[in-house]
């Protein structure tokens, strides 16, 4: 009820920050006279609230990874195609520039100094600079290049049309900040008992930071594996999320709604489908989660025959929709797998994992111990518990994490102690397992999937065989969105020019 009530407090008063209360924006944007009344922690719950991924997700991140796909194209064209889609490609970019780092950039200009007569809120500037880090990773990890240092200064310095900076300096200023602003958090000190995510909690926020500058570690192991080491120790030793009580969730209301419940209880509710290598890994394995997350309506020959009559959870009874089909196509490739149409193909439960205040997952206990679980395999950790036993740790976490969804997701416990024990860490494909592991952890957190499966290279996943694909074998990155091109031009030709084109198979730095 606390965070109810403080969501509707928020949306009242943040309303004129979002995207439809534009007008004058170009003269606000530009005057450092104009005065920021609201309070920063409004706005750090404005932006901790904006961080949950957009609809977006489900067009491309998800499809990329093949773990949600949709037959049809227009609008829902992108990674169930291997093709561009300009219209849908910004959903990251607006969301974060728009929304969140727009609400951080005045946070942290508004904490950063203690002023005369006022509380002390160097915790909530250093909260703020720990969910800017979380923000950049996504946009960066994104599409690349991105404007970092000069980004939300449109108040403060009347900046514009600020210039890019490379993924590089950008990965490099992130781990700076997230291991002073973690090591600056101070439980002695005056603490935002409002937060949205933490309510507050130092320690939590810590760990969450820590958390984080591991994440960001790690993504490095390819590109500099000497940084990553050494981001790792330090994240390790300042205090990583122990517990699924510490993982760092935002959760919805009827208010602020999960983005993802637009599409899988909106106009596209009968349009998504699970797709075939996500189901039959989980299936292989004996994996409980499948049941916790999906439902196929069997039988369906329309998507108004997706009724509750027809829904069948069992393992056994589910079939993915395969990779590499349209709308057409694969009318006859349902016949051929023995289906009455498409639409008789499993779906991600919508009434379950896509309800409306269905909580998203940031950065949780289960994905920490598996990125521990690697560095410990590469010998980046050598103390502690062994990588078998966080890899096992980190399934059990997810598979708890289940019933956050809905009681009806819930997994026995006697059910995941079975899993474990069926599926240890095996010996010379820990890498894999690990990764493997982490595909399914992450599951509707599309631009932490997109990016560790690019970072690791697993799942070891087939190509995308449609054959009016863009691009092959895999989407690298999204492009730049087409607002960038009207307006911030020059430093995006620059960027352009930079790293080697604006494609979907142009490489991020880190992504060797």
């Amino acid at each position: 009820m606390k965070k109810i009530t403080l969501y509707t407090i928020l949306f009242l008063s943040t309303i004129c920050l979002l995207p439809s209360c534009d007008k004058g924006f170009e003269e606000i944007n530009t005057n450092k006279t104009l005065p920021i009344a609201l309070d920063p922690a409004f706005l750090m719950n404005n932006a901790i609230i904006g961080s949950s991924v957009p609809l977006e997700t489900m067009i491309f991140e998800l499809a990329i990874v093949q773990q949600i796909i949709t037959p049809f194209g227009g609008v829902l064209g992108g990674g169930n195609y291997n093709q561009d889609n300009k219209v849908r490609n910004q959903g990251n970019w607006v969301r974060y520039y728009q929304t969140v780092i727009k609400s951080l950039a005045s946070v942290i200009t508004e904490t950063a100094v203690t002023k005369p007569g006022a509380p002390d809120r160097s915790n909530l500037y250093h909260s703020a600079r720990i969910m800017r880090a979380y923000a950049f990773m996504v946009l960066t990890d994104s599409y690349g290049d991105i404007p970092y240092f000069q980004a939300g200064k449109g108040f403060s310095e009347n900046i514009s049309v600020p210039v890019y900076d490379s993924q590089e300096s950008i990965y490099k200023d992130i781990l700076k900040e997230l291991e002073q602003a973690s090591a600056g958090l101070d439980p002695a000190k005056p603490r935002n008992n409002s937060d949205v995510l933490f309510g507050g909690d130092i320690a939590q926020w810590k760990a969450f930071g820590y958390s984080l500058m591991l994440r960001a570690g790690m993504r490095l192991s390819k590109v500099d594996p000497t940084l990553a080491q050494q981001s790792v120790a330090k994240a390790v030793a300042g205090g990583v999320i122990q517990a699924n009580s510490g993982s760092a969730v935002i959760r919805h209301t009827s208010l602020y709604q999960n983005a993802v419940n637009g599409l899988l209880n909106g106009s596209e509710a009968n349009n998504y489908f699970l797709a075939k290598p996500f189901v039959d890994f989980l299936f292989l394995k004996g994996d409980p989660r499948l049941r916790s997350m999906s439902v196929r309506y069997v039988g369906a020959a329309s998507g108004p025959q997706q009724a509750p009559s027809r829904a069948d959870f069992t393992p056994a009874a589910q079939r993915g929709m395969p990779i590499g089909f349209d709308n057409g196509t694969i009318v006859a490739k349902a016949r051929l797998d023995g289906l009455a149409s498409f639409y008789d193909y499993s779906q991600l439960d919508r009434f379950r994992l896509g309800r409306i205040d269905a909580p998203m997952f940031l950065l949780t206990n289960a994905q920490t111990k598996l990125l521990l679980a690697e560095a410990r395999v590469r010998g980046w950790i050598t103390t502690g518990p062994t990588a078998a036993a966080l890899y096992a740790d980190a399934i059990r976490a997810n598979m708890a994490e289940m019933a956050q969804f809905s009681p009806a997701s819930a997994i026995a416990n006697s059910d995941i102690e079975a899993f474990v024990t069926a599926n240890p860490l095996s010996v010379g494909n820990e890498l894999r397992d690990i990764n493997e592991q982490y595909w399914v952890a992450t599951l509707l957190n599309g631009p932490e999937t997109f990016a560790n499966f690019r970072r690791s290279g697993f799942p070891a996943l087939t190509p995308n065989p449609y054959q009016g694909r863009d691009v092959t074998p895999f989407v690298r990155k999204l492009t730049y969105p087409d607002s960038e091109y009207a307006i911030n031009k020059t430093n995006l030709n620059a960027a352009i020019t930079k790293q080697g084109g604006d494609k979907l198979n142009t490489r991020v730095w880190w992504d060797k």
